[in-house]
Parts: C-alpha cells; structure tokens; sequence
C-alpha cells in the first residue's frame, strides 16, 4: 500500500523526497507554496527535477496540496482572479514535481447561499481548466461542513465535477476527518457510505486520501485533525478504510498534528500493521 504523510518543502522536493523515504513513506505530499499566502513561487527546476528522480527510483508517488486561503466560491472579483491565477500556479508546480494531483478546498459562499456558491465555484473552475493543458489533476477535497463550506459529500462533489467544462481535468481527495465531522461516515456506516461513493462514481475519480482522526465528535461541523486513534473516529473504524480492496491502490497521506515530522515513521508503520491485520 502506499503510505506516506505531509512533509515540508522548505529545503526543496528533492529534501522532501529523501525525508518521505527516511520515514517509511512510498507516499507524502507537499504544499506548492505557503498555505496561507498567495504569493507566487518561482520553482527550481532543477531541484524538481532530482525530486522527481528519487521518487522514481525509489517507487515514491506525491500529491500537492493548494494554499488554503484561496476561495473557488468567492464573490469577490478580485479574489476570484487571484485564486484562478494562484491555481493555475499550483498545477505548473504540481506538474514539475511529477505530482498525481493538486489537492484544493472546495469553496466558501461567505453568506451567499449554497446556489450561488456551488454556481460560483463551477465558473472558477472553468476558468482555471481552460487554461491548463498538462496532465496534472486539480483534486476537489471534501469539507467539514465549517462556516459556508460547500462539498461535504459524493453527491454535490460529483455534481459540481459533472457541471465543469472540463470534468475529466477534475479527481477527487477524501478526507476521513472532514467526512466525520460532515455526519458523512461512521464506524456504523462506512460500507453504506462506500456505496454511495461507487454509485455516485464518485470512487471512480477518487486518487488521493487525507488519512485523519478527529478531535471533534461526528457531525459536529468542526476541522479539527488528531493522531489516529486518539480520537472520536477511533483506529477501529479507520482500519476500515485500510483494509477497503477498493481502496487500497489510493495514497493513503496522514496529516496528523505533530511537532516532528520523525513521529509521523510511528504512525506510518501503525498504518502498515493495521492494514495487514485481520479479524479472526
């Protein structure tokens, strides 16, 4: 399986690479530039290029992450350009380190209603698509449901993939904390949500996991990541997802909250055992 987390890029991809190896990674991912910024960032190109070498040698796979200040729903015009010209960035630096997909936050409708912002973000989609030829995918990641987030579940998030003029640009990135939080999935109701993952297609276009526990209680609309297993989703119900066949040729990419990007290898090799673990 692949497993893996999120590692810094600071000191460049080929760093990261080498750091996602040192931890017993065969996944991890990165942001494309600071996540709460939309300055632009000038990539290196050579240290990408070595980046990229390693993971290959090495059978690496990475997703990138987008800035989370970015809103594909705003109704501000200027927002809107600066989030389409901020991805269309994201996606040339995605593509440079050989990424599967850059992962974005569905959008916010700031007091518009969902109408509207579903509307909203389909037109910024466009926007953004029909100005990206390579073969990098921009990945809609579900939400908790904070505030005025828009695409908590299979559904809407196929809806609005099916509504772009460039669905086939467009995958999906699952985050188990956000689902939880949502009132998507339990442990109870984790083979009727797989279900309606498949019947949606929604399975279909799906090529990354965040992999998360939560802090906050099922349903309760709150973002909030924790270790896995020390929290409201429980290792029990996240082993599910590990053991799922029609998922586990997924990254699997913890985001857990650490001080040490070295406490990420305990989890990493937690995730290895569960995986192989079974019922008897």
């Amino acid at each position: 399986m692949q497993i893996g987390c999120h590692v810094s890029v600071s000191k460049g991809l080929e760093k990261a690479a080498q750091t996602a190896h040192e931890l017993g990674a065969n996944t991890f991912q990165v942001f494309t530039k600071n996540p709460r910024g939309l300055k632009p960032k000038k990539i290196d190109l050579v240290d990408a290029k070595k980046g990229v070498q390693f993971c290959k040698e090495h059978g690496i796979s990475l997703v990138c992450h987008t800035p989370y200040i970015t809103n594909l729903s705003t109704p501000k015009d200027d927002l809107q350009e600066a989030t389409i010209r901020s991805i269309l960035e994201d996606l040339q630096i995605a593509e440079a380190y050989g990424a599967i997909g850059a992962v974005v936050h569905c959008g916010k409708h700031v007091g518009e209603g969902e109408e509207y912002g579903i509307k909203r973000m389909i037109e910024t989609l466009d926007l953004i698509l029909e100005q990206y030829d390579g073969p990098t995918k921009l990945l809609l990641e579900n939400t908790a449901g904070q505030g005025s987030e828009l695409g908590l579940d299979p559904e809407t998030l196929m809806n609005i993939r099916n509504s772009t003029k460039y669905p086939e640009k467009i995958g999906f990135c699952f985050d188990t904390c956000h689902a939880f939080a949502a009132g998507q999935w339990d442990d109870e109701t984790f083979d009727d949500f797989i279900k309606r993952a498949e019947e949606t297609r929604y399975l279909d276009h799906l090529l990354a996991i965040h992999f998360n526990d939560s802090k906050a209680p099922f349903n309760s609309r709150k973002d909030r990541h924790e270790k896995i297993g020390q929290g409201y989703i429980g290792t029990d119900a996240l082993q599910k997802f590990l053991q799922c066949e029609k998922l586990n040729h997924l990254p699997f990419i913890l985001e857990t909250p650490v001080q040490k990007e070295i406490e990420y290898a305990e989890e990493i090799e937690l995730l290895r055992n569960l995986s192989n673990k079974r019922d008897k």
